[in-house]
């Protein structure tokens, strides 16, 4: 475990499931509960069965992803640089109208578009836009969340450092003020996520 930090939930799930980057590409997942959680379900009598549990070749992968992971200290990376971009972000807020909340936790991250930062009317169509130009100007893959479709998801990998998130800004800062201004927002389309 790890302190919690000011701001963050006081939550402690009974169940934690991993899936996909778990096993680095290969078919591998797993459930990481308490012990009390783990024998209230075996007393039940229902035996788990999976045709595809237990493979030496993804489970060795499993491992293999959970020693990189301690190592080379991602998760201290992913606070740290997270930590890093979120500033970067909300320095970016005070330098243009379009950003609304910026929040995240690690490299997990949300930016808010909006039309009007004091009715916080919704950028849907400018986050389609920004999420596409993003891609297609600078290499960078985000992703677009939210109620209204306007929260510019960031999600790199783990690996993501201090340069990665200031290129990062830096192209979204591009974006903003140049390309933005003088897009015509009716040829825009939804960007599937």
């Amino acid at each position: 475990g790890r302190r919690r930090e000011e701001g963050e939930a006081a939550v402690v799930p009974d169940i934690v499931t991993v899936g996909k980057p778990f096993g680095n590409g290969l078919p591998l997942a797993a459930v990481v509960t308490s012990r009390d959680v783990a024998g209230s379900f075996e007393s039940t009598g229902v035996e788990y069965f999976n045709t595809f549990a237990g493979s030496p070749a993804c489970c060795a992968a499993g491992l293999a992803v959970l020693h990189v992971l301690e190592r080379e200290r991602l998760r201290e990376n992913a606070a740290e640089v997270g930590g890093h971009l979120l500033g970067l972000l909300s320095d970016l807020k005070s330098r243009t109208p379009w950003l609304g909340d910026v929040r995240g936790s690690g490299l997990f991250v949300g930016v808010e578009l909006v039309r009007d930062g004091t009715t916080r009317e919704p950028a849907t169509a400018e986050a389609s836009f920004v999420c596409s130009a993003l891609k297609e100007r600078h290499g960078i893959l985000t992703s677009i969340d939210g109620p209204d479709d306007s929260v510019i998801v960031v999600k790199p990998p783990m690996v993501f450092g201090r340069g990665d998130a200031e290129r990062f800004v830096s192209c979204l800062e591009r974006v903003l003020v140049d390309d933005l201004p003088a897009a015509s927002m009716d040829r825009v389309g939804r960007t599937p996520t």
